[in-house]
């Protein structure tokens, strides 16, 4: 937890939102993000997350190598991370002292590779809301996340992970009955807009809002 950046933290939080940033960044790649849903949340404890290992081809940091990944050996890499992720979202609910219910994992590129499939990996939810930008799952999702809804938010000229991923995601969710959304932003490439910053707080109020004291 050392590197990760802690946004927010109020005395009582009602509400929990972890971002997890892209291979090869840092927690100050979602600063801006979280900023911005600070101004709102309250209530809410915000962190900025940092992957656990380093970068293996520059700076940053990652949950796992994309050096020579591949379809046929993308899953075995996350299932080999995926301990380490499902721990650090339990250590920092059990330091803002909530549960998943009361959680949001917002995940960018490969952050949001990891929150996706954590709801196929791990048997109990890790959050309620997971926010995927600009990812995707490894492989077909077959079990219905309990109490978890999944909202895609992509650009439509992604180049790294195409477009066409979080379409297939939303579409096979939405076949298992999953609480699911897909907003595509034009012209966007692999990256944050404001005007996804804005997306993803709406999203937030309308879930949050009503147990939260939302400033103007």
């Amino acid at each position: 937890m050392s590197h990760s950046i802690v946004i927010q933290q109020p005395v009582f939080p009602q509400h929990l939102i972890l971002l997890f940033h892209g291979v090869g960044a840092t927690p100050r790649s979602l600063l801006p993000l979280g900023q911005w849903l600070a101004e709102s949340m309250t209530q809410s404890m915000i962190v900025s997350v940092a992957a656990p290992y380093a970068f293996h081809l520059g700076h940053g940091f990652q949950w796992f190598s994309i050096q020579g990944v591949t379809e046929d050996n993308r899953l075995s890499r996350i299932q080999h991370a995926m301990p380490a992720f499902v721990n650090c979202v339990r250590n920092w609910q059990s330091n803002a002292k909530l549960g998943a219910e009361n959680t949001s994992i917002i995940g960018f590129s490969q952050g949001a590779i990891m929150a996706l499939s954590s709801t196929q990996l791990e048997p109990q939810p890790l959050a309620h809301h997971i926010i995927s930008l600009a990812g995707r799952f490894a492989e077909q999702p077959l079990v219905k996340p309990a109490n978890t809804s999944v909202h895609f938010l992509h650009g439509s000229a992604d180049q790294v992970i195409t477009l066409n991923h979080s379409q297939q995601g939303e579409a096979w969710l939405k076949a298992l009955g999953v609480t699911t959304s897909l907003e595509v932003f034009e012209g966007l490439e692999h990256n944050v807009s404001q005007e996804m910053v804005e997306a993803v707080t709406k999203i937030l109020e309308r879930s949050i809002a009503p147990n939260e004291s939302i400033s103007a």
